[in-house]
C-alpha cells in the first residue's frame, strides 16, 4: 500500500459529503444488514467497538503516544478522526481472542458439536474508521489465514462478508512509523470507501474515494457531489503533511539479510535485560498470529470442549515440546519476535509483519522501541 504518490486521490471517483453526513452514511449501511465496528472511547482508551450511530464516536478528542505512554486530550473543535489508533485493533473480530472449535458429550458414545461460532458466513461486519494500518494488517492476514494450502474457515466466512470503511490519518500519533512500511497515513486499496476529514475555519466536511461498486452504491444514499479540484488538492495536502509529521522510521532496505547475520549480536542481550516478556507488544499487534489450542472438561468427566486462544512467542510454553522449551530465554524470544516481523515473515508471506502502526512502542511498559533496536542492529552488523 504506497503512498506519496502525486495526485493519488484523482485516480479513484471521489465525492465530498458534510460532516452531519457520517449519520446518513452509518445508517445506510446498517440498513443493509450489516453489524458496524468503529471507534469509541472508553476507559481512557480508542477501542474498536459496536456503533449504532455517529454519537459512538469520540467527538473533539486526540491522543499523545510515546514510548511507553498513551494519553487522550480534549480538542478544541468537533473532529471526528483526529486520534490514531488504541491498543486494540479490529483483529479481534477476524480472528478472536478466544474462539470455541467443537463441544463433546460422552453419553454411551461420544457426540461431537461443532461451534456456532464456526458458523459465521451468516455474518455481515463492517469496519468503520479503521486507518490506513490497520487496513495493511487485514491484508496481511489475508496472507497468512488465506493464502496458503491450509485455510482458517473462521477466518474465512467472516473476512468474505467484511464493508471496510477506511479513513486516512490526518494527524498520526508519536509513535507511528507506517511511511516506513508503505502503509499509511494513506490507504490506496482494500476498502469499499475511503474518507479523508477536512476540518477548516469556513466548514467541516470529508472527502470520499470509492474503491468498489459495493462502496458506491452505500455512498449513492447520500447523494454526494463530486469533488472538485480544490477540494482533491486539500486531500493531498492533508495526507502530505500527515506524511511528513511522521517521528519514527525504519530502514527496511536489506533488513532481512542483517537480521539473519545478526542472530549473536550483542544488543539482543541489551534488550533482554529491558524486556519483560509481558507479551503487551504481540497482543496489541495487529497482524501477530500465534494462538494455542486447549481442551477442557468438566469435574464429570462427560463434558469436554475444544477452545483456540490467543498466544504469544513471549510465553516460555509457547516453544514448548518434550524436553523442554527451544527459547528458554528473554534474549531468544524477543530476537524470534522482531526477525520474524521484518526477516522471518518475508521468508513465509512475501511481505514484513509488521505495519508501522507503532503500538509496541506504545504499550510497552519500559518503553522499547522497536525503531530504534531494529536501527542499532543495522548500525552495528557487518
Amino acid at each position: 500500500m504506497a503512498m506519496n504518490a502525486s495526485n493519488v486521490s484523482a485516480q479513484k471517483p471521489c465525492f465530498r459529503i458534510e460532516a452531519e453526513k457520517i449519520e446518513t452514511l452509518i445508517s445506510s449501511i446498517k440498513a443493509r444488514g450489516f453489524t458496524i465496528f468503529g471507534p469509541t472511547s472508553k476507559d481512557g482508551a480508542i477501542l474498536p467497538q459496536e456503533i449504532i450511530s455517529v454519537n459512538d464516536i469520540p467527538v473533539g478528542i486526540s491522543d499523545e503516544q510515546g514510548p511507553g505512554s498513551y494519553r487522550l486530550r480534549n480538542r478544541q473543535d468537533k473532529s471526528l478522526f483526529s486520534y490514531a489508533v488504541g491498543p486494540q485493533s479490529f483483529k479481534k473480530f477476524l480472528f478472536p481472542p478466544f474462539l470455541k472449535l467443537f463441544s463433546a458429550t460422552k453419553n454411551g458414545s461420544i457426540e461431537v458439536t461443532p461451534s456456532g461460532q464456526m458458523s459465521a458466513s451468516n455474518i455481515q461486519y463492517a469496519f468503520f474508521g479503521i486507518r490506513p494500518c490497520e487496513l495493511a494488517a487485514v491484508l496481511i492476514q489475508d496472507k497468512v489465514f488465506l493464502g496458503g494450502s491450509y485455510k482458517d474457515d473462521y477466518y474465512k466466512a467472516v473476512r468474505e462478508n467484511v464493508l471496510i470503511v477506511a479513513v486516512n490519518c490526518s494527524q498520526p500519533g508519536g509513535t507511528c512509523f507506517c511511511g516506513s512500511l508503505h502503509s499509511g497515513p494513506r490507504a490506496l486499496e482494500g476498502y469499499d470507501l475511503c474518507l479523508t476529514e477536512v476540518l477548516k475555519d469556513d466548514g467541516h466536511y470529508f472527502l470520499v474515494e470509492v474503491g468498489s461498486s459495493r462502496g458506491e452504491e452505500v455512498l449513492a444514499d447520500i447523494e454526494p457531489h463530486r469533488a472538485n479540484e480544490s477540494e482533491l488538492r486539500e486531500l493531498d495536502l492533508v495526507l502530505e503533511a500527515a506524511a511528513k509529521s511522521l517521528k519514527k522510521r525504519v530502514e527496511t532496505n536489506g533488513l532481512r539479510d542483517i537480521l539473519y547475520a545478526g542472530t549473536e549480536h550483542q544488543r539482543w542481550d541489551e534488550i533482554a535485560k529491558r524486556c519483560l516478556t509481558c507479551t503487551n507488544c504481540t497482543m496489541v499487534c495487529p497482524t501477530c498470529f500465534c494462538s494455542t489450542v486447549e481442551d477442557v472438561t468438566d469435574l464429570s468427566g462427560t463434558n469436554a470442549e475444544r477452545n483456540r486462544t490467543w498466544d504469544s512467542c513471549f510465553t516460555v510454553g509457547f516453544s514448548y515440546i518434550h524436553g523442554g522449551s527451544l527459547r528458554a530465554s528473554v534474549k531468544s524470544r524477543y530476537r524470534q519476535w522482531l526477525s520474524h516481523k521484518f526477516a522471518g515473515w518475508v521468508d513465509q508471506f512475501g511481505t514484513p509483519g509488521c505495519v508501522g502502526c507503532g503500538r509496541c512502542i506504545t504499550w510497552c511498559p519500559v518503553g522499547i522501541d522497536i525503531t530504534e533496536e531494529v536501527q542499532r542492529i543495522r548500525e552495528t552488523t557487518h
